[in-house]
């Protein structure tokens, strides 16, 4: 029996491990002024945006006050149940500006492991290190750094110097990480083209740890045809109504999603090809409104409309691939049979509900990694059946029901 469990848990992890390809889905957003910006419910449209993509990771800059970071996160995030966690609110340590930067994040998929501030001239470029939450994450943690900014904006050769000592900054700090690390660099940068002394800095390969452009696009990008299909300002022709922000129409490439060199072909964390967007910008809008009938394409009218409501920004997604195995997935966190009603993470008590159609008693067995049996439990044709686990090490453990032993259920003791 010791050699059959032992056999178990070897083949599943092998079948499991062979397949697992986990998708992550990351974007920013410059929200402009939130919440004080007149647009009437913001926080409706910024959820039907956020309904259209459905981010597991969602970054933004321009948050003024904790209470727009709660906002955004109750009424925007989750009004439809308890999805998303934000980072803590720290009001700007750098210059005079009231705006701040702050991650939003599935809690299904992730934990918040680290925060920190790296003070500049303007703003304040922030930290937020999230570990995910996978089926091996006890001997294989994997952390993406994300790094969330908001540049000094305007032409001329100051700003563009002052630019470049913002992200000097954070450069810096470059040598603080292990050389491994995956790091994303993202916000409104407010870059104009590629010989950017600040692009460049970025993408400098003497730095500690080499960051790329998914994109690959170098060039003049500001009112460029050649490059419609990058740009994400200005929503608007005119800021009239708006509280401020800018006007002109879509013609600057203003926001960045970067990524360490690593994350281009590492299989535990890699940028898919081709998912790096403009959100809502169909490639056809340069000099126009975002929401005019002749932006026209993939992206719909109803998108569009809510995304000139919103912001002069537009958003910037991109998607990433891991090959492990999300503890928290519509294949283990549910089926016909049981479910996790509060998750599949639990610290002192596993709880589980039986799907109440099923007439019958059901007995599960617990076991550990190794296929170590830990202990048979019954329903006694109960709904909801609650297991003392304070016992047990932390790690990950599989509940397989004994009347169904094609089905496996999978959750992690704290």
């Amino acid at each position: 029996m010791q050699i059959k469990n032992l056999l178990f848990g070897f083949c599943f992890f092998i079948f499991h491990g062979a397949f697992a390809q986990e998708i992550i889905k990351t974007m920013f957003y410059n929200v402009f002024n939130y919440p004080s910006a007149p647009t009437p419910n913001r926080a409706q449209i910024l959820s039907d945006i956020i309904d259209f993509y459905d981010p597991d990771i969602f970054m933004v800059c321009e948050i003024e006050t904790e209470e727009g970071a709660e906002d955004i996160l109750n009424n925007a995030l989750n009004n439809n149940g308890v999805i998303y966690e934000r980072t803590p609110f720290v009001a700007n340590q750098s210059g005079i500006s009231e705006l701040q930067q702050m991650v939003f994040f599935k809690s299904s998929k992730f934990s918040l492991e680290t925060t920190d501030i790296i003070v500049t001239s303007v703003r304040d470029i922030n930290r937020f290190q999230l570990k995910l939450l996978t089926d091996d994450q006890q001997n294989n943690p994997i952390f993406l750094d994300l790094y969330v900014a908001h540049l000094k904006s305007s032409t001329g050769s100051a700003n563009r110097q002052i630019r470049f000592e913002m992200v000097s900054e954070f450069t810096a700090t470059l040598p603080n990480l292990d050389p491994n690390s995956f790091v994303i660099f993202t916000g409104d940068l407010n870059l104009y083209n590629a010989t950017e002394p600040a692009y460049q800095e970025l993408l400098n390969p003497n730095n500690p740890i080499t960051m790329a452009d998914p994109l690959d696009a170098p060039g003049a990008w500001q009112d460029d045809p050649n490059f419609a299909y990058l740009h994400s300002q200005s929503t608007r022709l005119s800021n009239v109504g708006f509280g401020g922000g800018a006007g002109g129409g879509l013609d600057d490439r203003f926001d960045f999603i970067l990524v360490s060199e690593n994350m281009l072909q590492n299989p535990e964390m890699h940028y898919v090809e081709d998912t790096y967007k403009s959100f809502g910008n169909n490639g056809n809008c340069l000099n126009n409104r975002i929401d005019s009938p002749d932006c026209d394409g993939f992206y719909s009218q109803a998108l569009r409309d809510r995304l000139y409501l919103m912001s002069d920004h537009l958003p910037i997604v991109m998607q990433l691939q891991t090959n492990q195995t999300f503890l928290s997935t519509p294949d283990f966190s549910a089926t016909n049979l049981i479910q996790f009603p509060s998750g599949n993470i639990f610290t002192n008590y596993l709880n589980i509900q039986v799907d109440s159609s099923i007439q019958q008693d059901i007995a599960f067995d617990v076991y550990n990694v190794l296929g170590q049996k830990m202990a048979t439990i019954v329903n006694n044709n109960s709904i909801i059946y609650t297991l003392d686990i304070s016992s047990y090490a932390s790690g990950i453990y599989y509940l397989i029901p004994n009347q169904f032993s094609n089905k496996t259920y999978k959750f992690l003791k704290k």
